[in-house]
C-alpha cells in the first residue's frame, strides 16, 4: 500500500494536480483505522487510495482536507466515533486523530512583456517559490536567468495555460496591454495585474467593455489595474516589490494592513504598554547574547 501511496502522489505531482494525504496518529477505543493508516484526497474531495476509517470517519476527513487544499494550512483533527451528533455521524466507537497535510503545486508567475519591472518581478517571485514564466518577444535567459520558462510567441491558449494557479502581471508598456489582458481575462487566473497609471487603466478597462466583454466578467476576473499596492514606490524596483507584495497578500489571504494593526490591537505594541516595565526581569525573558568563550 505505501508503494502505491507514493505511486499515486508522484504521479499527481508530475500533472501539478493538488491534493492531500491524510494520516491517522493516534486511535482509541474501536476505530477501524489504526495509526499509519493513510489515504489520498483530490482536489475534488474524493477518495483516491487508501483507508482512514470508512464511513465513520472518512466524511469527516474529505471534508477537512478540502478545507486544507484551499488554504494551504495542515492540521490536526479529531473525529470522536462515539458521538452521534457532534461527531462523524456514526456511533462506531472510540476517537482518532488524522494529520492533514495538503500537497499544491508551485504556483505560477506569469510575466507578459519585458523591461526593469519584469526582470525584477522575475527576480522577486523566484524567491517567493514561483514558477516563472516570461512572455514577450523580446525576452532572454540573459535579461531574466531565474525565469523557468520563455515563451517568444504570443498570449494565446496553445503557448500558454492561464490556470486557477497563476497570476498574471502584464508588462507590456502599453504596447499591446488591451489585447494581452483580453487574452488574460479568458482564463481562470486569480490575479491578473496591469503596470499603468490610473488613466491608462480606464482605458484599457473601457476597451474591454467596448468589445462585447461583460461587466461582471470583468469583476469575477480579479483585475488589479494600476498593479501593486501603495508603497510609495517610485523605482523599477520598488514597484515590482509592491505588485509581489499584493500577490503574497492575495495568495496567503493577508490583509495588506501593517503588522501591529492586523493584530487587531488599536495602537502599536510599542505604545501599548501603560506601566514602565521591569528592565531585569524582561532580561532574564529575552535572555542575552552572551558569547561562547573559546577553552585555552
Amino acid at each position: 500500500m505505501e508503494r502505491d501511496l507514493l505511486k499515486v502522489m508522484m504521479e499527481l505531482g508530475s500533472k501539478n494536480e493538488p491534493f492531500a494525504l491524510a494520516t491517522v496518529i493516534q486511535t482509541e477505543g474501536s476505530a477501524s483505522a489504526k495509526t499509519g493508516s493513510k489515504a489520498i484526497i483530490d482536489r475534488e474531495g474524493k477518495l483516491l487510495l487508501g483507508w482512514v476509517g470508512g464511513g465513520c470517519a472518512e466524511s469527516a476527513v474529505r471534508f477537512e482536507a478540502l478545507k486544507g487544499l484551499d488554504d494551504g494550512q495542515t492540521r490536526i483533527i479529531t473525529v470522536n466515533l462515539d458521538d452521534e451528533v457532534l461527531g462523524a455521524g456514526m456511533p462506531c466507537g472510540g476517537m482518532m486523530m488524522v494529520f492533514i497535510e495538503p500537497f499544491l503545486p508551485r504556483p505560477e508567475l506569469l510575466i507578459v512583456g519585458h523591461g526593469r519591472i519584469a526582470e525584477t518581478l522575475a527576480h522577486l517571485g523566484h524567491l517567493m517559490n514561483f514558477e516563472i514564466t516570461v512572455n514577450d518577444a523580446s525576452a532572454t535567459r540573459h535579461a531574466f536567468p531565474s525565469a523557468d520558462r520563455l515563451v517568444t510567441s504570443g498570449l494565446g491558449p496553445s503557448d500558454i495555460e492561464i490556470g486557477p494557479n497563476t497570476y498574471v502581471v502584464i508588462a507590456t508598456q502599453h504596447k499591446g496591454d488591451h489585447l494581452s489582458m483580453a487574452k488574460a481575462i479568458e482564463g481562470s487566473a486569480p490575479y491578473i495585474a496591469l503596470i499603468a497609471s490610473h488613466k491608462r487603466a480606464r482605458l484599457v478597462h473601457d476597451y474591454l467593455l467596448a468589445t462585447g466583454v461583460p461587466r461582471e466578467k470583468l469583476a469575477a476576473a480579479r483585475i488589479h489595474a494600476p498593479a501593486g499596492l501603495d508603497i510609495g514606490a517610485r523605482t523599477p524596483e520598488e514597484v515590482a516589490l509592491s505588485i509581489i507584495s499584493e500577490i503574497v497578500a492575495i495568495r496567503r489571504r493577508g490583509s495588506c494592513l501593517p503588522l501591529s494593526e492586523a493584530a487587531g490591537s488599536e495602537a502599536s505594541v510599542l505604545e501599548a504598554g501603560q506601566d514602565t516595565p521591569d528592565a531585569e526581569k524582561l532580561d532574564n525573558v529575552l535572555g542575552t547574547c552572551t558569547p561562547i568563550k573559546k577553552e585555552s
